[in-house]
């Protein structure tokens, strides 16, 4: 099977590219090599490539930038997607493409499913959902949302994610600001990726599915489990939604439940297997305690 992967550099696409490499043809586009804002280019690579499955991961991803930015988030997080959509539609291949939990207010108590209504409070959050939308027009499409990745920098990079850093921050014997109130479910981008391939090979139905590692907690709760695992002590600074004074508003309760993706045979693991297993693979030297 030929895989086309866009975004290829970032921490998603890296760990797509690692889970189909060994078994799969991959063709990989960074920013440089395919700029997803180009409809043009995009066709012309696709049909030339002819692939059998495209996984879009490429994405803007600057929440607060997004609020000065909007044409840039729009073209990237919805034209892009919709343009894939396109050329994947042109040659009946499978379209991958990669959402976030920002489409949703924030304003409940329970992990969001599927079925409820989006309601987006910023331009990078509403430029996502109209990717959702442009990608599920498309009946071939699988639209997975995600959210707070950790996992391996892609090629050339540092980025292992906002819990990457925090553990970084923790080893060092730095100060850690976590938010208290901010209510999460952290993904495993190896996981991501496991869950992708099975989707697509498995031929299981197209759609959407929310695919993040089981459970939630606050991120003042994740530092502490990061803290416990690496045997260091958690110097934490807490803060708020409200204290924080962040430019784009960010959802408060924003766990997601993968009920959907389990019921397919998609089984995704708590996000302290998959954090105790980020650190392993981290640092093997490192004593790490059992989850």
């Amino acid at each position: 099977m030929r895989v086309l992967v866009t975004g290829a550099r970032g921490l998603l696409g890296a760990a797509v590219i690692r889970e189909f490499q060994n078994d799969h043809e991959v063709l990989q586009f960074d920013h440089a090599t395919l700029d997803v804002t180009d409809e043009a280019a995009i066709a012309s690579a696709i049909a030339s490539a002819a692939p059998q499955v495209i996984v879009n991961c490429a994405a803007y991803n600057q929440v607060d930038q997004a609020e000065d930015d909007p044409a840039t988030a729009l073209a990237v997080n919805a034209f892009g997607a919709l343009a894939l959509a396109r050329s994947a539609a042109a040659i009946g291949a499978v379209l991958v493409h990669y959402s976030s939990d920002f489409v949703f207010d924030g304003e409940t108590d329970r992990p969001y499913q599927e079925s409820d209504k989006a309601n987006p409070r910023g331009v990078y959050a509403a430029s996502k959902l109209l990717g959702d939308m442009f990608a599920l027009e498309y009946e071939k499409a699988y639209v997975l949302r995600v959210e707070s990745l950790f996992g391996p920098p892609g090629p050339g990079g540092s980025r292992r994610g906002s819990l990457g850093s925090i553990v970084d921050q923790i080893r060092a014997g730095a100060e850690v600001s976590v938010f208290t109130d901010r209510v999460v479910s952290p993904t495993y981008t190896p996981d991501i990726a496991r869950a992708t391939r099975a989707l697509i090979e498995r031929k299981l139905p197209g759609g959407l599915y929310h695919c993040v590692n089981t459970g939630m907690a606050t991120w003042e709760q994740i530092a502490q489990h990061a803290a416990s695992l690496v045997r260091m002590p958690l110097r934490a600074k807490p803060i708020t939604l409200a204290t924080a004074n962040l430019r784009a508003r960010r959802p408060r309760f924003c766990a997601m439940s993968n009920a959907r993706l389990a019921a397919a045979g998609v089984a995704m693991p708590s996000w302290q297997q998959a954090l105790g297993q980020f650190l392993n693979s981290d640092d093997p030297e490192s004593p790490i305690a059992s989850p």
